[in-house]
């Protein structure tokens, strides 16, 4: 029997979930925080949402998602256009590349492997913005990032798991 449209409708809002998902943590990290006598450092939240899918769900979170996420969120903070997205596009395909090992292993080392990518990450978008500015970005901001990234990917990897069981499910 052929599907009707609201299942199909239903299908396809399930499939975009992941996607929509990074997409609010972009527009969180974006967000604003004024604190008087503060650089603006924030966690890579999309680094999580990117990691988190590329290890659950890589069949619903493509790199081409990964890219026009990163692509969205340079342009939203003003971040040189291009280092946002090759970070996550280069951090979804070192966890695609490793699926058989990530597959069915417990939460420490994912997030142990997390850490990993992030330091990776973070010294992609370091070594990228460097380059593109023609100037060496302080690395105490990048340290800060990485270690709010890796603290931070607890809860929001807690958060994804649970949209995906809520969410998805037979997706």
């Amino acid at each position: 029997m052929r599907p009707t449209l609201w299942q199909r409708m239903d299908v396809m809002a399930r499939h975009m979930v992941p996607f929509v998902l990074v997409l609010m943590l972009v527009l969180i990290a974006a967000t604003p925080t004024h604190v008087p006598g503060m650089v603006r450092v924030g966690p890579m939240l999309s680094l999580i949402g990117v990691y988190y899918w590329s290890v659950y769900r890589p069949d619903l979170f493509r790199y081409g998602s990964a890219f026009a996420l990163g692509l969205f969120e340079d342009i939203l903070t003003g971040a040189p256009l291009g280092s946002g997205a090759l970070m996550l596009v280069i951090a979804s395909a070192i966890v695609v590349g490793q699926y058989k090992f990530f597959n069915g292993k417990p939460f420490i080392v994912t997030w142990w492997a997390f850490a990993i990518v992030a330091l990776a990450a973070a010294g992609t978008r370091w070594l990228a913005v460097s380059v593109l500015y023609g100037d060496i970005v302080d690395l105490q901001t990048i340290g800060v990032e990485y270690l709010l990234t890796v603290a931070l990917y607890p809860v929001v990897g807690w958060l994804m798991a649970r949209a995906q069981m809520l969410l998805i499910k037979d997706a």
